[in-house]
Order: C-alpha cells, then sequence, then structure tokens
C-alpha cells in the first residue's frame, strides 16, 4: 500500500487542487448532506467516472495524503476513490461518518499507515 500512497503524493504534488464544494456547503443533489471539509477535484486528472479524482481537503495544512475513500454505488453503478488530503483525526473521522454512515453506498476509509 505504500506504493498507493507515494504515488498519490506525487500526482497531488503535481496538480492544482479546485475546491468546488466548500466546508459547510450542501451536496448539489442531496440538501441534507453538509460537507465537513473542503471538497473538490484534482485539476488536469481524470478518474473512473471522467471527472477529476476527487479530494477531500482538511484542516491539517501540511499533513499530506493521509488516506483514501473507496465506495461503490450500486445506483449509479460505478466505484470511486477519494483522496483525504491534510486531515486531522477528527476531519477523517467526518469524512467517514458522511461516506459510510451518511450516504447510501458501500464505502471504506483506508488510511495511510504512519
Amino acid at each position: 500500500m505504500a506504493d498507493l500512497f507515494a504515488t498519490l503524493d506525487a500526482l497531488v504534488e503535481s496538480s492544482s487542487i479546485v475546491i468546488d464544494r466548500p466546508r459547510g456547503s450542501t451536496h448539489p443533489h442531496h440538501e441534507d448532506v453538509v460537507y465537513p471539509v473542503d471538497y473538490g477535484y484534482l485539476e488536469g486528472t481524470r478518474a473512473g467516472d471522467g471527472d477529476g479524482i476527487d479530494v477531500f481537503r482538511g484542516s491539517a495544512e501540511g499533513a499530506g495524503v493521509v488516506g483514501v475513500t473507496v465506495s461503490v454505488d450500486l445506483g449509479k453503478r460505478d466505484a470511486e476513490v477519494k483522496v483525504l488530503l491534510d486531515c486531522s483525526p477528527a476531519d477523517v473521522d467526518a469524512i467517514r461518518a458522511l461516506v459510510v454512515d451518511r450516504v447510501d453506498v458501500g464505502a471504506i476509509v483506508l488510511l495511510r499507515e504512519p
């Protein structure tokens, strides 16, 4: 798994981050879902859905890539990986509550080993 995170580090370092849903904003299709941290994507990248690779950016500036979320949505019939960047443990807990407990998809949070 170390190779995955080293590759994500390089990708993040070589990309600009576009935040299109700041912390506290609501999901465009689910008004009851509020983003606990900044959410956006890595400009110039492409995920499985054809859009940029998604990023949750937390409050621990300089922490780097601390993990990823992996989700499978049966309704959309897709799978996604989202990068957890500069996230504190509290940020990770809030993201986990959002993607695992709140959003109706199968999801897991994988953290980088220290």
